[in-house]
């Protein structure tokens, strides 16, 4: 055990605890079953125990950002910190958001078999390639480079919270045609039919897909890319907080009335995910210009 304690810096206590996060994460999506159980209007929808998984994996977002450079000032020793990086980005960013999405749209066993099967295979599908680039992270940082290849899993993981808030609150905002009457008979057989879940589908192919891919992402380090970051999780986090605050009751059940403003909140984080990968080999390049007229 000394020998252990011994090898750790600094930055790996910050590490096991984003670990930690992910795991606390996927403990309150256990607790969010029973709530789920109840129609969307009636709390299914706004039950805390998503919201605090959602914020979980956010918090182990925030210190995946800060362990790194507290590694390199402050810790003497980095036996473990690689190794443990991996197992704790794995956890909270592959495992936890892949999960996350199953609870959230699986409808347990009131869906049609097709659609959860589908479910399954997308998660599956970014659970394996979130592994993948984990493994290839190790590989590439051996040799130092400006940029990531692939989507980091963080941001895989803000890009599926964004998007899963977005669509698990649609049922209750209010807007558009009545979608409890939308017939998807024909895609996804006899059962209750999902409202948007359908989306999530390809976002999370195409996300796993991103992470696997060998185009240059931004490490959002330095100017406007690292900006325009600190927008997008403060959005996500205000948001999450906000959804948090709607799930309290009264005498006429779930009060819905501040759901379009948390909506407007996620909708920017997932605005700025997509700038951030549709614009990722330019903001690279935005930021070697930079570091070069430094």
């Amino acid at each position: 055990m000394k020998t252990t304690f011994r090898m750790m810096g600094i930055a790996d206590y910050i590490t096991i605890v984003n670990g930690l996060f992910g795991t606390l994460a996927i403990f309150f999506l256990l607790l969010a079953v029973d709530d789920m159980g109840e129609p969307y209007t009636q709390g299914g929808v706004l039950t805390d125990y998503i919201w605090a998984a959602m914020l979980c994996i956010l918090l182990s977002a925030i210190g995946d950002i800060i362990d790194g450079p507290i590694a390199r000032r402050y810790s003497k020793q980095q036996l473990l910190g690689g190794s443990l990086d991996i197992m704790s980005d794995c956890i909270s960013f592959c495992v936890a958001p892949a999960l996350m999405i199953f609870a959230m749209f699986g409808r347990w066993g009131e869906a049609t078999p097709i659609w959860t099967i589908s479910l399954a295979i997308a998660c599956s599908w970014m659970i394996a390639c979130g592994m993948l680039r984990l493994a290839r992270f190790q590989y590439d940082e051996g040799g130092y480079v400006t940029y990531f290849h692939g989507m980091a899993s963080p941001a895989n993981a803000m890009l599926i919270i964004s998007a899963a808030g977005l669509i698990w609150l649609q049922p209750s905002s209010g807007y558009g045609p009545d979608l409890t009457e939308w017939s998807c008979g024909i895609c996804f057989g006899e059962g209750e039919k999902p409202y948007l879940d359908f989306i999530i589908l390809p976002i999370m192919v195409i996300s796993g897909g991103l992470m696997i891919s060998d185009r240059k992402m931004s490490k959002l380090k330095s100017g406007i890319p690292m900006k325009l970051s600190v927008v997008q999780l403060t959005a996500l986090l205000f948001g999450i907080l906000h959804a948090m605050s709607l799930t309290h009751k009264d005498d006429a059940g779930i009060d819905l009335s501040g759901t379009s403003f948390t909506m407007f909140l996620f909708t920017v984080s997932l605005f700025l995910m997509l700038v951030y990968i549709v614009m990722g080999p330019r903001l690279v390049d935005l930021e070697s210009e930079q570091t070069e007229q430094e």
